[in-house]
């Protein structure tokens, strides 16, 4: 007989986990062998536990799923990620995917679908729920401008932290400087990200100075 499929649960909401591992418990050839309920310590289980499988949340307090999977596949390359979420709009399908998520399925899944795809997932093969798919597809062909124009697809707020970022500023700072919540500015960075189609800060502040957002002083 082969080995169980090792699986990481990441969700900040105790009975999700709960509800989550006592149906992967009653699969003969999968097991749970950690439980994360934030992004630091997902990372943290990924390192020690090297999970064949990672059912990765995407919203939670402090990192959530989108680094908490960049910094995952990176220090334990053999985990696949399947995001198991509500969210299915650009802003969170395309950051995640950027970040490593092999696959991406919604939280109104199946038990048996989500027992098939931890062991796709465990397989290397990816699984994308249906709406997830036809964005993805969309993209592929075109559908989406290949190329965003920062001017056009951000607001007016979401430009100026576009800025401040470009200009080396952290999350903290940026709330400071704008009177806002750190909170706030966070969902800021999170559509800002989504609507330009970047992975993470530093390719947004890369894409600000390229497109001219900010400019250098002229010494």
């Amino acid at each position: 007989m082969s080995e169980p499929i090792t699986v990481l649960l990441v969700d900040d909401h105790e009975l999700v986990r709960r509800g989550v591992r006592a149906f992967l418990e009653t699969q003969d050839d999968i097991v749970v062998v950690a439980e994360a309920a934030d992004g630091e310590e997902a990372v943290r289980c990924a390192a020690e536990h090297a999970p064949d499988v990672a059912l990765m949340d995407l919203v939670m307090p402090g990192m959530d799923g989108v680094e908490a999977t960049r910094r995952l596949v990176a220090s334990s390359p053999r985990t696949s990620v399947v995001m198991l979420t509500s969210y299915h709009d650009d802003e969170h399908v395309f950051p995640a995917i950027r970040a490593g998520a092999l696959s991406y399925v919604l939280k109104e899944i199946g038990p048996a679908e989500l027992a098939d795809a931890v062991r796709k997932a465990a397989a290397g093969e990816a699984v994308l729920h249906p709406r997830v798919a036809a964005r993805v597809v969309r993209e592929l062909h075109g559908a989406r401008r290949a190329e965003p124009n920062v001017f056009q697809e951000l607001s007016d707020r979401e430009m100026e932290v576009l800025k401040l970022i470009a200009e080396g500023l952290s999350n903290a700072e940026i709330a400071a400087r704008l009177y806002v919540s750190e909170k706030t500015v966070k969902s800021h960075v999170s559509n800002i990200l989504g609507k330009l189609h970047l992975a993470d800060r530093t390719q947004a502040a890369v894409y600000a100075w390229r497109e001219g957002v900010v400019r250098r002083e002229r010494g």
